[in-house]
């Protein structure tokens, strides 16, 4: 049996890839602009660029519908947390509420959206372990919004760069060149 190379060589640059880098990078550009972290926008983006329309909405949806339902769960614990403790401080009593939160985010994801779990659970833990007090409200919302632009925008650019709309609009440059040179 032949043995498969542990690295094997990359291709060359694909549009795909193109059109991830710059869609990221102009996102962040304008979130600079307006003042806000881009961070969560660009990883919206490298979730939602797809293959093709039906892959940029199953993984962009995951990443967005994840990090909806598992940022309202992440609120929802938290505030019970700050309803038992509230300055905060008692991270164990925060692995009860990560259990309780982990159970609540699988049923919801399998209801609404499976592929969901695992980014819904990313902003569950952050929320939960990482977020301070005073912000854990605005921390999750900002992430729901950063995300759904990032996602939205990602779909939107593939949409208007599908195969079948690009090769039209690549035709009708040709024509123009074509009868400019004639």
């Amino acid at each position: 049996m032949e043995k498969k190379p542990f690295l094997k060589k990359p291709g060359p640059v694909g549009k795909r890839t193109i059109k991830t880098a710059a869609t990221a990078a102009i996102l962040a550009a304008v979130y600079y602009m307006i003042g806000r972290n881009p961070a969560f926008a660009c990883i919206g983006v490298i979730f939602g660029m797809g293959s093709d329309m039906k892959d940029s909405i199953q993984n962009g949806g995951n990443r967005l519908f994840g990090t909806l339902i598992g940022g309202v769960l992440a609120v929802i614990l938290f505030r019970l947390y700050l309803f038992v403790f509230p300055q905060g401080g008692h991270s164990l009593f925060l692995t009860v509420m990560l259990f309780i939160g982990i159970i609540a985010l699988i049923q919801l994801c399998r209801t609404f959206w499976p592929g969901g779990v695992q980014p819904g659970g990313v902003v569950l833990c952050i929320v939960l372990f990482s977020t301070p007090v005073s912000t854990y409200v605005s921390y999750s919302l900002n992430r729901i919004f950063d995300t759904a632009v990032g996602v939205v925008v990602a779909v939107v650019v593939n949409w208007v760069t599908q195969k079948d709309k690009t090769m039209g609009f690549r035709e009708e440059i040709r024509d123009f060149f074509d009868k400019l040179e004639h």
